[in-house]
């Protein structure tokens, strides 16, 4: 005889949101595998007290479920960090990620959960984006947060720290690989803390958890999955941010890319993207028209007539001397105070310039505030990068790549 699945229904007490933060956290136990174990037996008690003769039947003699102790800890650990407990079926858990055949039985978040009910956008890319990308990326992120659409990318170097950055104001969320206490990489710590104060923090992994290379693509079907339509802005041809447009896709999402210079290959995985029927994005007026997400108009916002500063976070400072230094006397002649970078430090600088200049043209000043360093420091570099073959001096104090 046929039976029906046990309807789903989502825990009502402490004790069940327990029961299924055990059963996910027990060994072997996926999110496809809770969500079977779940139907057939109809709660996640019940499931972990089948799980054993399900094991064994299986082969695996010497199998246990996750102890108690252990997500009792578990959630100590996520009160202490400010973190809330969210599990699918509950009224502040994401109807975008509900509505999946793999969504997470339960979410580590710490923030502001009122950014689900509002549309959601991936915005994802490289991790080595040149200055190009990371404007861009900029400029996406502020245009739609103006919108009021909330961003959501994973904390990443690059094209994802530059899109929440810009999108602090507005509202943006960060998707963690790991657990949702743990910063990665540890250099974005200081916009983490920002994000989790205005916007949000979301992970479904234990609190605690070290992000290992499988958390990844996990944490990618989350960040597609919340989303409307995900945005890739560079990406080179084996780039995890085409595993994410891949999984969008799968999900039944919008995939949009930012198009780039054929000879640059941070740029080949968004030209494939469109040619296989991506959305091409010039600004967030192609994006809220491609998504319905409304008239297709962006209000503009004022631009300063001052020179951009440095962006934060996304380069390192040069370290100010302390104002005792300054005052001592050392007996060291001008010259010496502000020594000759050695070699060491001039190769590290040449790569950082050549990291952030395509074959498509940028403007030397732009160069030199994305630097975040003196124009005395940088231009030295540029001469030596020049007389190297490895950039182009063009019109208009334009640099490019060589190619």
């Amino acid at each position: 005889m046929f039976s029906y699945p046990t309807p789903f229904t989502p825990p009502t007490t402490e004790d069940d949101r327990l029961s299924w933060l055990r059963l996910i956290r027990s060994r072997r136990v996926g999110t496809v595998t809770f969500w079977r174990l779940l139907e057939e037996h109809g709660s996640a008690r019940a499931a972990l007290l089948a799980l054993p003769e399900i094991a064994r039947a299986a082969g695996a003699d010497d199998y246990t479920i996750c102890p108690e102790g252990v997500v009792l800890a578990e959630s100590k650990a996520g009160k202490s960090a400010g973190a809330r407990l969210l599990c699918r079926g509950e009224p502040a858990y994401p109807e975008a990620l509900a509505d999946l055949p793999d969504a997470p039985p339960v979410l580590w978040v710490r923030g502001d959960t009122s950014l689900f009910a509002r549309p959601m956008v991936a915005l994802v890319g490289a991790r080595s984006a040149s200055s190009l990308g990371t404007r861009m990326a900029r400029k996406l992120a502020a245009d739609l947060g103006a919108a009021g659409i909330t961003i959501v990318s994973g904390l990443a170097r690059g094209i994802d720290t530059a899109a929440h950055l810009a999108a602090l104001p507005t509202g943006t969320a960060a998707v963690m690989a790991g657990g949702v206490d743990i910063i990665y990489p540890a250099e974005n710590t200081a916009l983490a803390a920002e994000v989790a104060a205005h916007g949000l923090m979301i992970s479904e992994q234990p609190m605690g958890l070290e992000p290992m290379a499988r958390h990844f693509p996990l944490r990618n079907r989350i960040i597609s999955g919340l989303a409307r339509g995900t945005i890739v802005v560079e990406a080179a041809m084996q780039s995890g941010s085409l595993i994410t447009a891949r999984t969008a896709l799968d999900q039944g999402r919008e995939v949009l890319a930012v198009p780039g210079h054929p000879f640059d290959a941070r740029a080949s995985g968004c030209n494939m993207l469109i040619r296989d029927g991506a959305t091409l994005v010039r600004g967030a007026d192609d994006v809220i028209a491609a998504l319905g997400l409304g008239n297709g108009v962006v209000a503009q916002r004022e631009l300063p007539l001052a020179p951009a500063e440095p962006e934060r976070h996304l380069v390192a400072q040069p370290a100010k001397e302390p104002a005792s230094a300054k005052e001592k006397p050392t007996g060291k002649t001008r010259a010496s105070a502000d020594p000759t970078p050695d070699l060491r430090s001039a190769t590290e600088l040449h790569a950082r310039i050549l990291d952030r200049i395509g074959p498509s043209p940028l403007a030397e000043d732009q160069l030199i505030r994305d630097l975040g360093l003196p124009s005395q420091h940088v231009a030295p570099a540029l001469v030596s990068l020049e007389l190297e073959g490895q950039i182009l001096r063009q019109p208009g104090g334009l640099l490019s790549r060589a190619v």
